[in-house]
């Protein structure tokens, strides 16, 4: 048996004659930039995530940074960003040139904490991104306190969650804007980059808007203030109209198969990234923990089982952000050495789930007494 880390493959086969169509009539239309389509999924979009208004981008790392931009965040300023997360969220603060500001998370769900917010704050603090992780919402109320009584903004990085809620309510509608990425393996992915941000804030997502379309306002060659390139194109946008209509069904082949390796991990010597209380986790992700990390993934790949890390240097010590001071936080740097990422994807099956267990099993059998005696 081979099992993917991603089958993305298994998705497209279900829906091929519309993704077939909806290829079709783009090329027909020669509607390749804006138009109907990216204004059709701007809509869905928005009503997906119970958001006013959606403005779709060329990506999930343009999302973030036409966000700061949008909101006057730059030299200056600080952004107080998790170090488990993907290097985009720090790099779109780079991009328009505010200071990312690192702290360390949960050990038990390896999000950003409230308290670790509240201690990262200073005077140039401007923003706070809270990641939601893996599929998994961070404690928006507890981010959204400690923001309020500092007066500064909350820009949610969704691009790994899908459909995910805190307490009932939609990831990317909890903080001033949110941004989704849709990265062809993200939940709902494009063929291609695409993004989009969501607000409810009507003059933020004008802004938004013309600050990704060249800064144009009204006429195509009046531009209010400078901007950039950043648009989403007609054709991901048509794909990803097609594929919302499934994102339901496939988060819920997702979530059941968590509840697979929950079931069949539970007596062997790892552990799954812990869901909290009031999160709705649309597992874009399947993490487990193990002091064995390597040598397991070196064991499951020689099965057949493909795996990943995310992420293993956190951002605070990746080479881009190194600087005289580098910050201690522990909990990232032990997490980056013992996370694995297992296959996850809506059609993986209790076959596939069962197998990749007893293979798990078989090999810490092997490797757990071998690493006891060397510590």
């Amino acid at each position: 048996m081979r099992i993917p880390l991603l089958d993305l493959d298994a998705m497209h086969r279900e829906i091929a004659p519309e993704l077939d169509d909806a290829w079709r009539q783009v090329s027909q239309s020669a509607k390749f930039i804006g138009g109907e389509y990216v204004e059709r999924f701007e809509a869905d979009w928005a009503r997906y995530c119970h958001a006013d208004h959606c403005v779709g981008v060329a990506s999930g790392t343009a999302a973030l940074e036409l966000s700061l931009a949008a909101l006057g965040i730059g030299p200056g300023d600080e952004v107080v960003v998790p170090a488990n997360t993907f290097v985009a969220t720090a790099t779109a603060v780079v991009a328009v040139g505010a200071t990312p500001v690192f702290i360390d998370v949960d050990p038990s769900t390896l999000l950003m904490t409230a308290a670790g917010v509240q201690a990262a704050l200073t005077p140039r603090t401007a923003a706070v991104m809270p990641v939601h992780l893996y599929g998994q919402p961070v404690d928006m109320d507890a981010i959204n306190h400690v923001a309020a009584n500092a007066g500064i903004a909350v820009i949610e990085d969704a691009c790994q969650a899908h459909g995910a809620t805190w307490r009932d309510k939609p990831v990317g509608t909890l903080g001033r804007i949110g941004c989704f990425s849709f990265y062809p393996g993200k939940n709902l992915g494009a063929f291609g980059d695409a993004g989009a941000v969501v607000t409810q804030d009507l003059a933020l997502a004008e802004r938004i808007r013309s600050i990704s379309n060249y800064g144009r306002k009204g006429s195509p060659y009046h531009h209010e203030v400078v901007g950039t390139n950043k648009r989403l194109d007609g054709l991901q946008a048509a794909i990803l109209s097609v594929k919302l209509k499934r994102l339901a069904a496939w988060t819920d082949g997702r979530r059941r198969a968590a509840a697979r390796y929950e079931t069949a991990l539970a007596d062997l010597p790892v552990t799954m990234v812990r869901n909290a209380p009031g999160a709705f986790n649309t597992y874009h992700l399947a993490v487990i923990r193990t002091a064995w990390r390597d040598a397991l993934r070196e064991r499951l790949a020689s099965e057949g089982i493909m795996t990943g890390i995310h992420y293993p240097i956190p951002c605070h010590l990746q080479p881009a952000f190194t600087g005289e001071d580098v910050p201690s936080l522990p909990v990232a740097e032990r997490a980056a050495q013992e996370i694995l990422s297992l296959p996850m994807y809506p059609h993986l099956g209790d076959a596939e789930v069962a197998f990749i267990a007893e293979a798990i099993d078989r090999a810490l059998a092997d490797l757990a007494p071998i690493q006891k005696l060397a510590s």
